[in-house]
């Protein structure tokens, strides 16, 4: 269990990785162990203008087709035949769309970012000059499931539900699995399995409070993910505007992974697995669409 109110300056004063670094040689290859079944999860939302949670501010993501090739000038212009060309796209997406990584550079509080970083290191063109999303590398570790909903038998939550430190103590310990130094830990409030099924409301949300949000610090995990926009819950706890972010993202440097698919992992019970995360490396972005696949 981390002592640490703040993971300031825990990895040095030019650290931009955060809890991150907790993910080393050797918890990766101590989670290459954990896989039983090899049965893959893919643990993301589809991309596409409808259908899922689409922020109104942010614009809906937009994918183009560019070219369709298949016509008889381009074909004798580059020697091929006729009846042969090729189709392509252009996407024009929020950084914050569907299945998405919040980089550290995301949200900051009293005029700092993560380890200190002043906020204003963001301009217009060039993104963040400090903590962008390029700087998490490619990610993988043993991921841990916290089914609240199950545990409570409540699924999904109710709209709005604060999950407190005590619920996610209380389904690790039906779920027998204890947390450990390093997790990547995603929590399962059953909301986007709702809103995908019933194409109800986006708000409120369900997702863990400020205090919760302090519990996992303590646990000293890498990172945490969630089924709903925003891991904490809308409105926001206690009426903190981003308090859960400021704890994680800004105070401990834990990345956030939001709009999650894990109604397969809860599905089948697998609470411990392999997971891996690879961002776009978008320089100076704040965020990026992820893929997280998990293996059983």
């Amino acid at each position: 269990m981390s002592t640490h109110r703040s993971n300031w300056g825990r990895w040095g004063a030019s650290d931009e990785r955060g809890a991150l670094n907790l993910l080393t040689p050797e918890r990766v290859l101590a989670a290459l162990q954990l896989p039983r079944t090899g049965k893959t999860y893919g643990l993301s939302i589809p991309i596409q203008r409808s259908g899922v949670p689409n922020l109104d501010y942010r614009g809906a993501p937009q994918r183009l087709t560019l070219t369709n090739h298949d016509d008889e000038a381009m074909a004798r212009a580059n020697g091929g035949a006729p009846g042969v060309g090729a189709n392509e796209d252009q996407l024009i997406i929020p950084s914050h769309t569907s299945t998405h990584m919040d980089a550290l550079c995301h949200v900051y509080a009293d005029g700092k970012i993560y380890n200190g970083f002043p906020a204003e290191g963001m301009t217009p063109y060039l993104g963040a000059d400090k903590c962008d999303i390029t700087q998490v590398g490619g990610i993988a570790g043993r991921g841990v499931l916290i089914d609240v909903a199950a545990s409570k038998g409540e699924d999904p939550l109710p709209a709005g539900y604060v999950i407190t430190a005590a619920d996610l103590q209380q389904a690790l310990e039906a779920q027998g699995v204890e947390l450990q130094t390093g997790d990547m830990v995603l929590i399962r409030t059953g909301w986007m399995e709702d809103y995908l099924k019933n194409q109800g409301q986006q708000m409120p949300q369900p997702g863990i409070g400020r205090e919760a949000a302090r519990f996992l610090a303590e646990q000293d995990v890498a990172l945490v993910g969630s089924d709903n926009a925003a891991v904490e819950p809308i409105p926001f706890d206690e009426n903190v505007y981003l308090g859960g972010h400021i704890i994680l993202l800004v105070e401990h440097g834990i990345h956030l992974v939001e709009n999650m698919n894990l109604s397969e992992l809860a599905a089948d019970r697998c609470y411990e697995f392999l997971l891996s995360i690879g961002a776009l490396k978008v320089t100076g972005a704040t965020a990026s669409p992820v893929t997280p696949v998990a293996i059983g």
